[in-house]
C-alpha cells in the first residue's frame, strides 16, 4: 500500500519538535514524538512501530528544531554526492520526508536502509550524480506536453521538461504530483527547480505512488522483497529491461551497489530487470 501523500511538500511550520522517537523505548497513549520532521502522538501503548508505517500514531504536523532520523544521515548524503549542485540540499529532502511517511520507514532496518538506498541511487543515474537540476537538451523540451489532456499545458508546451532528481517531466504528471502535493504545478512547474523540498517531493511521489511500465510502485517493490530491479523496470523498465539496454541496467546496479555499501546494507536479491 502506497502512503497518503500530505497536504504540502513546504517548508515545516514554526512548531518545536518533540523528543525523537526511539524503536526501542515503550510508549503509552498521548505519549508525543517527533520523525522525519514531523510531531507524532500515540494512540495506545506501543513499541518498535516507527510513527508513519502503522496505525499507533497520530499525525501531529510538521515541526522545527528535531534531529533528523532519516536511514541516511547527512555525512552520507555527502559521501553518495560529493559533487552534487548546491540546490540538492540535504534538508530539502529531510522537509520532502513528511509527505510519504511509508517510504524507506517499513519492515526491518535493513529494508529501510535499502529503499533510501535505491531510491538515492535513481537520484544519482537520472541526474548524473545530483549535478543537474533541469534537463539540458532544450530542444526536447516540447515534447513533454501531451495536449491531448483536458487541462493541457498552460504554462506553455515547452515548460515540463525534466526537473529534480528524477527528471520529473509531462504535463500529466505535473498535474497529478501538484494535486497530491497541494501545489500547484501544471501552472508553475518552475518551483520544482526553485524549490529543492519540491524536487524531492516530486520524486517521492513518483517512487511511493507511480507503477509506471512495471507492474508495481518501487516503494512495494523495495519493501515486498521484489528488489532493486523492479524499481528499474517502474522507473524506465519500457527501455531498460527485459534486455532493451543492459548496460544501463548494469550501470543503475553498480550506482546501488556502491550506495548500499555506503550506507552500510548488503544489496539483497533482485537486482536486475
Amino acid at each position: 500500500m502506497t502512503a497518503a501523500p500530505a497536504a504540502s511538500a513546504a517548508a515545516p511550520a514554526d512548531v518545536p519538535c518533540a523528543p525523537l522517537h526511539s524503536a526501542s523505548a515503550d510508549y503509552r497513549a498521548g505519549d508525543t514524538v517527533s520523525h522525519h520532521g514531523r510531531n507524532w502522538s500515540a494512540k495506545w501503548w506501543t513499541r518498535g512501530e516507527n510513527p508513519g508505517a502503522g496505525s499507533a500514531w497520530s499525525d501531529r504536523g510538521a515541526c522545527t528544531g528535531g534531529v533528523s532520523d532519516f536511514v541516511v544521515s547527512e555525512q552520507r548524503f555527502d559521501e553518495i554526492f560529493p559533487d552534487r549542485d548546491p540546490f540538492y540540499t540535504y534538508q530539502g529532502l529531510i522537509d520532502a520526508l513528511h509527505a510519504y511517511p511509508r517510504f524507506a520507514n517499513v519492515g526491518t532496518p535493513q529494508t529501510r536502509a535499502r529503499e533510501a538506498a535505491a531510491f538515492l541511487t535513481h537520484a544519482d543515474f537520472e541526474s548524473v550524480g545530483l549535478k543537474y537540476v533541469k534537463e539540458i537538451n532544450e530542444a526536447n523540451y516540447w515534447r513533454k506536453c501531451d495536449d491531448t489532456r483536458p487541462f493541457g499545458c498552460p504554462a506553455g508546451r515547452e515548460a515540463y521538461y525534466g526537473r529534480g532528481p528524477i527528471m520529473f517531466s509531462w504535463n500529466f504528471n505535473y498535474k497529478a504530483a501538484g494535486d497530491a502535493l497541494g501545489l500547484d504545478l501544471l501552472n508553475d512547474p518552475w518551483l520544482v527547480e526553485r524549490d529543492p523540498s519540491v524536487a524531492w517531493a516530486t520524486a517521492l511521489w513518483y517512487w511511493n505512488t507511480q507503477n509506471g511500465p512495471g507492474t508495481m510502485t518501487s516503494h512495494d517493490a523495495m519493501v515486498g522483497g521484489a528488489g532493486f530491479g523492479e524499481t528499474i523496470r517502474s522507473l524506465n523498465g519500457a527501455l531498460e529491461c527485459d534486455g532493451g539496454n543492459p548496460g544501463s541496467v548494469a550501470a543503475r546496479v553498480e550506482r546501488y551497489e556502491r550506495i548500499t555499501g555506503i550506507v552500510g546494507v548488503a544489496p539483497g536479491s533482485g537486482l536486475t530487470c
